[in-house]
């Protein structure tokens, strides 16, 4: 029983701690893979806020900030198609994982979400929720 739990337990621990982020697309031209967390939308009548992933294979590079993906909190208007970043995290690692090298919790602007985009596919995922 006492070797059971053990196993179990070691096995538990080595699930990676981004199990939760689903993927929905990316390019692969670009080398990115975007990911969502379906148990962080949260909607509150026409906004719905989610947080993404994205998943670089080659670093990036922008304004001396070199990064392997990036957190970004979004919210979206469900009905007039729009959204904003509202938190945004960059990391020296893939999957949320190693040093955080940028940070900003300014909300941004809201912009328009272009058909067809991988932007769009994620908010038609987070306002399908009710």
């Amino acid at each position: 029983m006492t070797r059971l739990l053990l196993t179990t337990a070691l096995f538990l621990s080595s699930v990676p701690a981004y199990a939760e982020w689903v993927a929905v697309g990316g390019n692969q031209d670009a080398g990115v893979t975007v990911y969502i967390d379906p148990g962080t939308i949260h909607r509150t009548g026409d906004l719905v806020k989610v947080w993404h992933l994205n998943d670089f294979k080659t670093v990036q590079i922008v304004k001396g900030n070199s990064y392997l993906s990036v957190q970004a909190q979004h919210q979206y208007n469900c009905t007039e198609n729009r959204e904003r970043i509202l938190a945004l995290t960059k990391f020296s690692g893939n999957m949320g994982r190693g040093k955080v090298v940028y940070k900003n919790a300014n909300e941004g602007k809201w912009r328009p979400v272009a058909p067809g985009s991988v932007i769009h596919a994620l908010e038609k995922l987070a306002c399908s929720k009710k």
